[in-house]
């Protein structure tokens, strides 16, 4: 590495430099340094890390601009080969450094944000761009360095053309307060996600400003104006402003979940605020709380929330909270926690910190949604939800593709259509309902149709379409071993008759036209024309002692005693054959799909979730 170096008066430089791994807390290397330059060759032997490189004037009375910031030159050292120390790769985010740089000096910062004086443009070869006196990132790095657990570091400026070097690491981690963004930078990161990586935010303020980086990467971009910035009028979408507003309109939320726009800020006197700021949890069935002991209500993680937090848009109404998905945040996120900042607007602005997790193609996304998460990891529960991400992520510990997305009390049937999850709670008559979503959200009882008894139902199922004469609609069987059926809605509906089904029934299934029924006693699979309702019914063969049977991708799925098994619809005599998983099929009592996705009851009562494929 090529250092220039200067002495106050611009004058040629005589002293000393000192280059400290910064995560590790120790000198690496001292020189006296002469002239107008110096050149460090980094030794084979030094880890990938974040380093400090300071130079001190040898004159006795240093002039005051040389002790600040700009006489030390901040950078990372990645590793040489890619992935071979550690699956989990983490971002210092250099570019938000280089922006807050000279903060509110006329043309040599692009702050603040609404001086009419402030710079566009700001060159990356000018002297400091270090952290700010906060120094967000620090505790986690040293956290990770503590805890013994492998990483290697990229700057954030590796992101923009980083499709090659992320493409061996299994996590990304994005740390602190990592807000500037090119469009690169995102491309890279979302597609590296998207093919299977995993992506682990441990920041606030994320992605909120687009930046450009032109002269062959010399220049940092930010007019924070499209009408301002010459490229609006040819290439919108990579106007400088903030990425959720026109003309840009590509929200963050799409790779974060979650965003400023909805989040808080605390500034100035409003610092005082964030430490006694806390999470209140809102599903602590998740396994991102494995191992906590937290419960639904519980306030942790005191002191995380920083001085901006990023917020997804919520619904309310379910008591549980959702995201509407109307911000841009993928239907996926699951809300894990909340923090209600809205009287942070006194000191800067009002919103929220929502922290979740979500899925982007292939790979998974959490978001802790706060740019100080780092300095609450003295606390367990913090320190537990950091390993039980990084753990996950980064394939140090097997994991399930079953997760759970909410409560299963006593349920002994599962339907979904149209968009609606049905269960018949335990006492047989009880129709329950519930949104199709990844969030914990309660169940609710469809009212009963006025004066007619409901039915004891046995079992529960949904085609993906109609079947002339039979309606699109919920069908099941009763204890008296009639088939019945109800429009899919969760207001009151009448359960109309559709033929009978063979005697015993406890599984029902409804693919291809075809009707296809379990019953126990003699382990049989029955098949009938879904449409006639008059038809009698024909033994196929085995049930392969199913207990539970649906339809996902025009394949029938059951559950037995080994474990999850399949066939086609075909009207022959063709056996069971076991489902193929790379993981354990749980314990479950009652089993739908839709969507592309299984969804089951568990023995001990929570609705889980498996990806089909």
């Amino acid at each position: 590495m090529r250092f220039q170096v200067a002495a106050g008066d611009g004058g040629p430089f005589a002293g000393r430099v000192v280059v400290t791994d910064v995560v590790a807390e120790r000198v690496v290397a001292e020189s006296d340094v002469a002239g107008a330059g110096w050149t460090l060759d980094v030794p084979s032997t030094w880890s990938s890390s974040l380093y400090r490189a300071s130079f001190h004037d040898a004159r006795p009375e240093t002039p005051a601009p040389e002790r600040d910031a700009e006489h030390e030159v901040w950078f990372v050292v990645r590793a040489a080969r890619p992935a071979g120390s550690s699956a989990v790769l983490v971002s210092v985010p250099f570019p938000t450094w280089r922006a807050y740089h000279r903060a509110g000096e006329p043309d040599r910062s692009i702050y603040y944000a609404e001086q009419p004086t402030r710079a566009a443009r700001v060159p990356l070869t000018a002297p400091g761009g270090g952290p700010p006196p906060e120094r967000w990132e620090e505790p986690l790095l040293r956290w990770l360095h503590r805890t013994g657990r492998p990483v290697e570091y990229c700057s954030g400026f590796d992101l923009h053309d980083g499709a090659g070097l992320l493409a061996p690491y299994r996590l990304l981690v994005v740390n602190g307060h990592d807000e500037y963004w090119t469009a690169e930078m995102r491309d890279a990161v979302e597609g590296f996600v998207r093919r299977g990586g995993n992506l682990a935010f441990f920041a606030g303020n994320t992605a909120w400003w687009q930046i450009r980086l032109e002269d062959d990467g010399r220049t940092m971009v930010c007019h924070r104006d499209a009408a301002t910035d010459p490229v609006s009028a040819v290439d919108p979408a990579r106007s400088t402003v903030e990425w959720s507003s026109s003309p840009v309109d590509r929200p963050e939320n799409t790779m974060t979940g979650v965003s400023f726009r909805q989040g808080a800020g605390a500034w100035g006197d409003g610092m005082d605020l964030i430490g006694g700021e806390t999470y209140t949890v809102r599903f602590a069935d998740h396994w991102v709380f494995e191992g906590t002991g937290l419960r639904d209500g519980d306030a942790f993680a005191r002191g995380a929330m920083g001085y901006e937090t990023d917020a997804a848009e919520l619904d309310w109404s379910a008591g549980v909270p959702r995201a509407t998905g109307r911000d841009g945040t993928p239907r996926s996120f699951a809300v894990l926690a909340t923090a209600d900042l809205r009287h942070w607007r006194t000191y800067g602005q009002g919103g929220w910190a929502t922290m979740g997790v979500f899925r982007l193609g292939a790979g998974t996304v959490f978001n802790a949604a706060t740019i100080n998460w780092g300095r609450a990891l003295h606390d367990p529960v913090v320190d537990r939800i950091t390993r039980n991400v990084l753990d996950r992520f980064s394939g140090a510990v097997p994991v399930p593709r079953w997760h759970t997305i909410g409560p299963a009390p006593g349920l002994r049937a599962l339907a979904a259509c149209e968009g609606l999850l049905f269960a018949v709670a335990d006492d047989g008559r009880t129709l329950l309902h519930r949104e199709l979503s990844e969030q914990n959200l309660p169940w609710t009882a469809c009212p009963p149709a006025d004066s007619v008894p409901a039915p004891e139902l046995r079992c529960l199922t949904a085609p993906r379409e109609a079947s002339h004469p039979m309606p699109l609609a919920l069908l099941a069987v009763t204890d008296r071993d009639r088939l019945v059926y109800r429009a899919a809605v969760p207001g009151p509906a009448p359960w109309l008759p559709a033929g009978r089904a063979p005697a015993g029934t406890t599984a029902l299934a409804m693919c291809d036209n075809s009707l296809f029924a379990v019953t126990p006693h003699d382990n049989g699979l029955h098949q009938r024309p879904a449409g006639d309702f008059n038809a009698p019914w024909r033994l196929l063969g085995p049930a392969g002692k199913a207990s539970a049977l649906t339809v996902l991708g025009a394949r029938l799925h059951a559950v037995s005693p080994d474990g999850l098994l399949t066939r086609p619809p075909v009207l022959t005599e063709t056996p069971f054959a076991p489902w193929t998983t790379p993981t354990a099929f749980p314990p479950v009592r009652a089993l739908t799909a839709y969507a592309g996705r299984l969804l089951a009851v568990t023995e001990d009562d929570r609705l889980i979730s498996h990806p089909g494929g």
